[in-house]
């Protein structure tokens, strides 16, 4: 997938120009326009409580911090992933921290085609991340809409003495005669009901 398919938001965390600049002209020739700079992980942490991003690039080491912590938490957050860019020198020991939590890492100094790779991974890990969020939104509506039958169900067994079999066929029957949704029967019931 190439990233111009998609309009990705990125924040960036570095205190660096260089590195800021150097950014800011990779992520432009990758096609990425959506990007936010922040000097510092208070403000990034603030940035990231206003809205979402797709990808969060910090360059460690920061004024006010590593940056091992907020990458690890901006990943368990939800669908956004996270690049940290370390020293070489302490490289290992960070990957080994972050890793397991789903961040990349990568060491100073970088390259450009080590940095379209690193962006190819994040695309990459954001689109599966996509598809799990979509399927859990999915199975989150069908657990709610099973509540709600149930609970529709219970009621006419309640009020209209109906037993559990006959509840059943009466929700299904109703919105099979009107093309309407279980859902929406159950809601209109439980509304009547209640």
């Amino acid at each position: 997938m190439l990233l111009e398919e998609r309009d990705y938001s990125v924040l960036v965390v570095s205190a660096a120009e260089k590195f800021n600049s150097v950014m800011s002209e990779l992520l432009s020739d990758s096609g990425l326009r959506q990007v936010t700079f922040e000097s510092g992980i208070n403000s990034a942490k603030r940035a990231f409580a206003e809205r979402s991003y797709d990808f969060v690039i910090i360059n460690s080491p920061l004024p006010d911090d590593v940056g091992t912590r907020f990458a690890i938490d901006v990943c368990s957050s939800g669908g956004t992933v996270a690049l940290i860019v370390v020293r070489a020198d302490i490289f290992d020991e960070i990957n080994e921290k972050v890793s397991k939590h789903g961040v990349y890492a990568i060491s100073k100094p970088m390259s450009k085609p080590l940095v379209e790779l690193a962006l190819k991974w994040m695309a990459t890990s954001r689109e599966r991340l996509r598809k799990t969020e979509k399927k859990t939104l999915s199975i989150e509506e069908k657990m709610e809409e099973i509540r709600l039958v149930n609970r529709a169900k219970w009621l006419l067994i309640s009020e209209l003495k109906m037993d559990e079999p006959g509840a059943h066929r009466y929700i299904e029957k109703q919105a099979m005669d009107r093309c309407v949704t279980r859902r929406e029967v159950a809601e209109e019931i439980i509304k009547t009901y209640s």
